[in-house]
């Protein structure tokens, strides 16, 4: 029976305790607990229709009124309720002009455009994605334009001739993730300053270690600061 003392082998001398991480788990020599894990790599795939009624509804009215979706759209995806159209690049603009004018969808407000970096995970190697959320305040509907585009051609077409409200959303996902809106009226930095290097909410981004870069900055008075006419 033992009493909890560690057991002594013939060379007189204690075994050492088993080092264990912080889930628990011993023998791996790895003390956080996440040595080892492997991220899978998603299979990009379509959400099989007939999807749920709000979102064939509006499916549905989109292929009608846009004979040729089927060479626009990648892939369509239904999540929690959730339409998610993944456009070509090429034909982001005649898609979001479709939803806007079209009596049947009438997604006449764009919300917000957001970056996502999918490094790692993306198996097409087009990790920067641009996602549209529009909104149809004629039928209280929502819905999601996402394009995927790679870091060394980062381009995608401009939504602000379309949705005036991209205007300062689109700037700030250039910032942030260095993906270009070809056609912006005014593409320029909106949160970093104008000199920065890099772009900061990408995930190859460095995370601190670095010195504080805005040390010795100053703001211009306003007439001398940059005009944006």
């Amino acid at each position: 029976m033992s009493d909890g003392t560690p057991a002594v082998p013939a060379s007189g001398s204690p075994e050492p305790a088993p080092s264990r991480n912080m889930f628990g788990g011993a023998g791996s020599g790895d003390t956080s607990g996440f040595g080892g894990l492997v991220r899978p790599v998603p299979a990009l795939g379509s959400t099989p229709r007939p999807f749920d009624e709000p979102n064939e509804a509006v499916y549905g009215a989109l292929e009608k009124a846009f004979p040729t979706l089927g060479d626009a759209i990648e892939r369509v995806v239904v999540d929690r309720g959730e339409l998610t159209l993944h456009v070509r690049p090429e034909k982001l603009l005649d898609v979001a002009r479709t939803l806007r004018d079209e009596p049947a969808l009438r997604f006449e407000f764009l919300s917000s455009v957001s970056g996502v970096d999918y490094l790692g995970v993306d198996p097409t190697g087009r990790r920067l994605h641009s996602v549209a959320h529009l909104m149809s305040m004629t039928h209280r509907r929502r819905i999601r334009l996402e394009v995927a585009v790679t870091v060394e051609d980062p381009h995608v077409p401009s939504l602000a001739p379309i949705y005036p409200t991209a205007d300062w959303l689109e700037r700030e996902t250039y910032d942030f993730f260095g993906i270009i809106y070809d056609g912006h009226p005014g593409l320029t930095r909106i949160m970093m300053p104008d000199d920065w290097e890099g772009h900061p909410q990408r995930k190859d981004y460095p995370l601190g270690g670095v010195p504080v870069e805005y040390k010795g900055a100053q703001v211009p008075p306003p007439d001398e600061r940059r005009s944006y006419a």
